[in-house]
């Protein structure tokens, strides 16, 4: 079986065209490769009617389905985890709801998965028909992203991919809170391919994904995947004992040579300063590492699901589990 993965999160107006596209995609899959697909929409607490589209859609949708709810918004990473927990498939793709990439790479990927040697499949983005500001930002995060965390992945980004049942039980061991989900793909290494595609433009309202989601998301991605901070503040720490230093024996050297009858009030400030504003900037670092190491070891579920449905055609069957698995 094909399993899709699709977080919900503000995609009402999106409903009735992915039920179409998707309709036709497993069709293809049925005809091409003899196997079933299921798609898993997971809503992550959506605010609009999405959820409740989608359980008067499916029903009557010709595929298997899954549709889960979120207790509340944990995040498309953690709808994806609880996607791909829920899943039933052999392969595994993760597309998002707004249809900016388009549903046909679905089938490039399952086919990449089935007729390749490769485990995982990545979408990279030859393009993409966002603004001009979206795209600007886009491209400065994926650079720094790249240059800093990891080097492997596209230019471009990654956004969506596809994986085997190895990947997707190696994932989902990964109990990891405030962590990218992405990173975690490439960390696991194994046999990679890529998938080249066009991002279309976005149809129906703006975009979730915004400037301050970005930042956080990359902040997460730093602390989750290198010691860049670390290594930055060592760096200002031998800058700053070497521009002290050279300060100190300045004022010893014109001390001596009678040029300074007392030591200077604006110097002392200066270093004072500059090394507080040191310190206080190496506590802010290494928090984030112990908090994100303290979350850890709670041990919470990744998200909490609140209802949970599934569909095969006209008959239903229907539970409502607290949670899916520890980490979803």
């Amino acid at each position: 079986m094909f399993s899709v993965i699709i977080p919900v999160y503000r995609n009402a107006e999106f409903i009735p065209e992915l039920i179409e596209e998707f309709a036709k995609i497993n069709a293809i899959v049925a005809e091409r490769y003899g196997m079933p697909a299921e798609f898993v929409f997971v809503v992550d607490a959506s605010p609009d009617d999405s959820f409740d589209l989608l359980n008067t859609a499916l029903p009557l949708a010709p595929f298997k389905s899954q549709l889960l709810l979120h207790a509340r918004n944990f995040g498309s990473f953690a709808a994806i985890r609880t996607g791909l927990r829920a899943a039933r498939g052999d392969y595994f793709a993760v597309i998002a709801a707004d249809l900016q990439e388009p549903p046909e790479l679905l089938l490039r990927f399952l086919s990449e998965l089935i007729d390749g040697d490769i485990d995982i499949a990545v979408g990279v983005r030859e393009g993409r028909n966002d603004p001009g500001m979206s795209r600007l930002s886009a491209n400065l995060f994926w650079t720094f992203y790249r240059r800093f965390i990891v080097r492997d992945i596209p230019s471009g980004g990654v956004d969506v991919f596809g994986c085997n049942s190895r990947i997707r039980d190696e994932l989902l061991k990964l109990e990891e809170a405030n962590t990218s989900l992405v990173g975690l793909v490439y960390w696991l290494g194994f046999r990679r391919g890529e998938v080249p595609y066009e991002r279309r433009a976005r149809a129906y309202g703006k975009s979730t994904w915004t400037l301050g989601k970005k930042i956080d998301y990359l902040l997460d991605s730093v602390f989750a995947f290198t010691d860049l901070p670390i290594r930055i503040l060592t760096l200002l720490g031998m800058l700053g004992f070497a521009f002290a230093s050279c300060l100190a024996v300045f004022v010893v050297v014109m001390r001596f040579m009678g040029q300074i009858e007392a030591a200077g009030y604006t110097t002392t400030i200066l270093v004072i300063t500059f090394f507080g504003a040191l310190n206080t900037m190496g506590l802010g670092f290494i928090g984030s590492y112990a908090w994100r190491s303290y979350e850890n070891t709670k041990k919470r579920p990744l998200a909490l699901v609140r209802t949970a449905h599934a569909f095969d055609g006209a008959s239903e069957t229907t539970s409502a589990p607290s949670y899916i698995g520890r980490r979803a």
